[in-house]
């Protein structure tokens, strides 16, 4: 029984089958049209992978574990799995693989068709209501009645995007199972600014490339780049998503967060101070706005004098050495008041979930409880933004997949 029918779980399926065409392979799901997550991925054009993988693209579980999974289903059998089932993948920016007709949908046709074909089955809606192992078999209760398994793959993903019918509720079968649950935190999610004190309501709509720094108790722990869109309720764009669940994880563990940005990725107080004093030099008469517009949007320069209390038009031999530092110091760590990430309802993925130390990662086989397998989101690993959570699913399926049948042929 493979429980959830999104990226993981239809690719478990179908790889168990081809493993052993003899396997009984049964999936669930509790919604009428499995793989809505997949159908909304990518802007509904699904970022099925990225040329370049490695366990530095995720966070939480351990990276040893991490690698050690990539490893067995790297991103060229990801590439030749698709391309099997008639999917080709094209390169756009940042490595990231779409598929060619850009449409998510024909990801999940494919995948839909190639599970048919391999002769597993697909029972939904049938949402599973509660979980019992008696050491040997599985009975998987659900809402069109109880079945019995020699094995059971969770594959229910986590709580991001509940309206894809990812509710958590997997997270609790396996915690009775004997799993550890690492506490969990929306990730790759829009950060909420504090209106009171942030320029985002002014500039919603601009988008600017910029470094976002996390500070975690006053040390620097990360430093992300990338592009920022400001929104009427805070900033998004791939590199605050990125940086979300480092915000989200700090809170959680009371840690003292903040972020900033640095609207020049790379260069220093020094050098944009420099670069303000020799322009005052070279180009006394230009104003103020009209030299800080020259490196970004206008409306965001506004935005950005107004907030410090300059004025914008004076001329550039006029700004003061105090005034100057002040601009120069704000331009590479201007302070984001983050009040909450925008929650589970707009994160792409779930940071946290079941131990990753509780797995092997030869088969993705749970060493708490024989016979069940995990897969995917439910696991306590969640990728940067560009197609590294999709490989996640499809190499964790492929493990599972494949180590399924010797498994259940032992337990029979």
């Amino acid at each position: 029984m493979v429980i959830g029918a999104g990226a993981a779980g239809l690719t478990t399926a179908i790889a168990a089958r081809r493993s052993d065409s003899s396997l009984s392979v049964v999936v669930l799901d509790g919604a009428a049209k499995p793989g809505a997550k997949i159908l909304v991925s990518g802007g509904t054009r699904c970022n099925v992978t990225n040329v370049a993988v490695t366990e530095t693209d995720f966070w939480g579980g351990r990276r040893t574990i991490v690698r050690t999974v990539l490893r067995a289903f790297p991103v060229a059998d990801t590439i030749a799995f698709f391309r099997d089932i008639g999917v080709t993948l094209h390169e756009e920016a940042g490595g990231k693989l779409f598929p060619d007709s850009n449409r998510a949908r024909d990801v999940l046709k494919a995948l839909l068709e190639t599970l048919s074909r391999s002769g597993a089955s697909l029972v939904a809606p049938a949402r599973v209501q509660r979980m019992a192992h008696d050491g040997s078999r599985f009975t998987i209760e659900t809402s069109r009645g109880a079945i019995v398994s020699s094995a059971a793959v969770l594959a229910t993903g986590g709580l991001s995007l509940p309206k894809t019918g990812s509710d958590g509720a997997g997270y609790q079968f396996a915690r009775e199972l004997g799993h550890t649950i690492v506490p969990t935190t929306p990730a790759l999610a829009p950060l909420l600014l504090d209106p009171a004190s942030s320029i985002h309501v002014d500039v919603a709509g601009v988008s600017t490339n910029v470094e976002i720094h996390v500070w975690i108790e006053n040390a620097l722990a990360t430093r992300l780049q990338g592009a920022m869109l400001w929104t009427h309720f805070g900033v998004s764009g791939p590199v605050v998503l990125d940086a979300s669940r480092h915000w989200a994880r700090a809170q959680l563990e009371n840690r003292g967060v903040r972020l900033t940005v640095n609207f020049f990725p790379g260069q220093t107080f020094d050098a944009i101070d420099a670069r303000w004093r020799d322009d005052a030099v070279g180009r006394p008469r230009s104003s103020l706005r009209t030299r800080l517009a020259s490196a970004m949007p206008d409306s965001l320069a506004v935005a950005i004098i107004r907030a410090l209390h300059l004025d914008g038009e004076q001329p550039l031999a006029r700004l003061s050495r105090d005034d100057r530092r002040r601009l120069a110091r704000m331009l590479v760590d201007w302070p984001l008041s983050v009040t909450d990430t925008r929650g589970y309802n707009f994160a792409e993925v779930t940071a946290g979930g079941v131990a990753l130390p509780e797995i092997d990662p030869s088969s993705m086989q749970s060493r708490q409880c024989p016979g069940l397998f995990l897969v995917g989101e439910i696991l306590d690993v969640d990728g940067r933004l560009g197609g590294f959570n999709f490989q996640w699913a499809w190499t964790t399926g492929h493990i599972a997949g494949r180590a399924l049948p010797a498994v259940v042929r032992a337990r029979l």
